[in-house]
């Protein structure tokens, strides 16, 4: 596998910036939402994980809140930051349940999949 790291580059175009550190998220599990090729579920979008999409994702086969500890994956919770994938988060956000996000955290890459006028009614860090 050749995990060739695309540039850290936000959807501003500018430097990307850490997302979560506590529990430590990214496609590499370098805190940042940084992608690859091999990245196929485009880890690419920060949120802040909610009570309602938890129960949301469980329910389509992803359950994040369950800790994982062979993968040293400890849960999340409501408050978390993450890194998801842009589609799931846009599944998301069809059904109203799309989390919160952080625009100077979310890569580049996130932009194939979903709009930046969609990303930006959602964003946390926007003035």
């Amino acid at each position: 596998m050749n995990s060739v790291m695309q540039e850290s580059v936000n959807v501003f175009g500018d430097p990307l910036l850490p997302c979560g550190l506590d529990p430590v998220t990214g496609f590499f599990r370098d805190g940042c939402c940084n992608t690859c090729e091999e990245d196929l579920g485009s880890h690419t979008v920060c949120v802040e994980v909610t009570e309602a999409f938890l129960a949301f994702s469980r329910a389509r086969g992803n359950d994040l809140s369950t800790p994982l500890e062979e993968f040293g994956f400890p849960g999340l919770n409501p408050g978390d930051r993450w890194c998801l994938c842009a589609a799931r988060w846009l599944e998301a956000q069809k059904h109203n349940m799309a989390p919160r996000v952080y625009l100077l955290s979310t890569h580049i890459r996130a932009l194939e999949i979903v709009p930046m006028t969609l990303l930006r009614r959602y964003a946390i860090d926007l003035n």
